[in-house]
C-alpha cells in the first residue's frame, strides 16, 4: 500500500528522515527543521513524497529536473527509507514501484539515484527493477558519485 504525501504528512516524513540519518550516523538538522523543509517542498511541488506501509513505515523523496540530454524531465530518487522493524516485508519494493509509476506519469526520460556500495539490500532492490551501475555502452565501466560540501 502506497500513497503520495499530503502537507499534513510533513512531520512524519521529517521524523523518518531524521531517523534515517541517525541510523547511518549522518548529521541531521533535527526533525523540526526537516518538517519545515519537507512542508515547503510539498507545498511548492519541488519534491514528491511516496509513503508506504500502514504506519506509514517508509517513504521515498523524488524530484524532477530538466536535462540537456532529453526533451523530458529526469527523475532523481533522493531518499528511500523503510523503518528497521518493517524491512524485508516488501514495503521498499512497493514504494519503488510507485516511484517508477510516478516517473512514467510525469513523462520522465528516466530516473537516477545514488546509494552506498555497502548497502547490499538497497542495491538489490534497485537492480531488481532495472537500475544499472554501469556507464552505457562501456563494458564493466562503473558510474561514480562525487560530492563537494560547502
Amino acid at each position: 500500500m502506497t500513497r503520495r504525501a499530503q502537507p499534513a504528512d510533513a512531520p512524519l516524513i521529517a521524523r523518518m528522515l531524521h531517523d534515517f540519518n541517525t541510523e547511518f550516523t549522518d548529521p541531521s538538522p533535527g526533525a523540526e527543521v526537516l518538517t519545515r523543509r519537507v512542508s515547503a517542498f510539498i507545498d511548492d511541488g519541488a519534491m514528491t513524497y511516496v509513503l508506504g506501509g500502514a504506519g506509514p513505515d517508509g517513504f521515498a523523496q523524488v524530484s524532477f529536473r530538466p536535462s540537456v540530454w532529453a526533451d523530458e524531465p529526469v527523475g532523481y530518487l533522493e531518499e528511500l527509507y523503510v523503518v528497521p522493524d518493517r524491512r524485508g516485508e516488501g514495503i521498499g519494493r512497493a514504494i519503488m514501484d510507485a516511484v517508477l509509476e510516478l516517473a512514467r506519469e510525469r513523462g520522465a526520460a528516466g530516473i537516477e539515484l545514488v546509494t552506498g556500495e555497502a548497502d547490499i539490500a538497497a542495491r538489490g532492490l534497485y537492480e531488481s527493477v532495472g537500475f544499472k551501475n554501469e556507464i552505457e555502452g562501456e563494458e564493466k565501466a562503473r558510474a561514480l558519485f562525487y560530492e563537494l560540501e560547502f
